[in-house]
């Protein structure tokens, strides 16, 4: 739970004055507002810095350093503020489709919020991913030309499917409705920071969700994506870099950071 100045001070961050009634309304405005002032980065691994899901770090990061975050920091740090809010929030631990198979369980961590007698899942850690907090055992929802809706799997799990309208689905993730600690998310948070294998330490990304698409920095690769189509801007050097940072993600670095490891992919 958040104390009055830290609620405050998120509620800020989100530039959010609406209602702080516990509704589906409510919910879905915070989440709406987070992803388009939040960014999903993971900058830190890139540099080297030990990423911390302790309250007092996330919200220093997050509110105070105007930073954004991945899965486990975003999710964890937006189930703070709505359990604040009085939400009824679940963790749940889910497997990420990488193509052609399941990663590992605490792969990636989501939402089950418990509002207006409903279920709905929140995701603000993913990246390019569903807008409108999904009802389970809805129909899902159409944003931006793309169907996203969960697919029974058996077992008592789900997967959340994407599909261009009127294309074929594509699966995104696999869970079940199991809730856990945020103690659970721990080790796979470490593996994510440190192992090769981690596409976290692959390559630099920072991504925010817009009115009308998405922009993101990857790597020397600035790529906006609009109602016009897909635009990817070669970066020239580190000043400039820093520079899109700001302007499109309001975040400064310190000063003494080694942005040249943020330009290049990391062996």
């Amino acid at each position: 739970m958040l104390n009055e100045a830290q609620l405050e001070a998120y509620l800020h961050r989100l530039a959010y004055q609406g209602s702080r009634n516990a509704d589906l309304a409510t919910l879905t405005a915070l989440h709406q507002a987070h992803l388009q002032k939040i960014a999903f980065e993971n900058l830190d691994i890139s540099l080297g810095n030990k990423l911390d899901l302790s309250t007092d770090a996330l919200l220093d990061k997050l509110l105070w350093q105007g930073r954004g975050g991945f899965c486990y920091e975003l999710n964890q740090a937006f189930a703070l503020l709505l359990e604040t809010l009085g939400f009824g929030v679940s963790r749940l631990s889910a497997r990420v489709h990488n193509g052609k198979d399941y990663g590992p369980d605490f792969d990636h961590m989501l939402l089950l919020v418990h509002v207006d007698g409903q279920d709905y899942l929140a995701d603000v850690g993913f990246g390019d991913c569903f807008r409108t907090p999904l009802q389970l055992g809805g129909e899902g929802v159409h944003e931006l030309g793309l169907h996203y809706y969960l697919a029974a799997d058996g077992d008592a799990h789900y997967v959340l499917m994407q599909a261009r309208d009127g294309g074929v689905g594509h699966a995104q993730y696999r869970f079940s409705l199991q809730a856990y600690a945020i103690a659970a998310f721990f080790k796979m948070c470490t593996y994510q920071q440190t192992s090769p294998a981690s596409h976290f330490t692959q390559k630099s990304i920072c991504s925010i969700a817009t009115a009308k698409g998405r922009i993101s920095i990857s790597n020397n690769k600035c790529i906006i994506t609009d109602e016009h189509g897909r635009h990817v801007h070669t970066i020239n050097g580190e000043d400039e870099y820093m520079a899109l940072l700001l302007k499109y993600f309001g975040m400064k670095l310190a000063g003494d950071v080694d942005v040249g490891k943020l330009l290049v992919r990391q062996a």
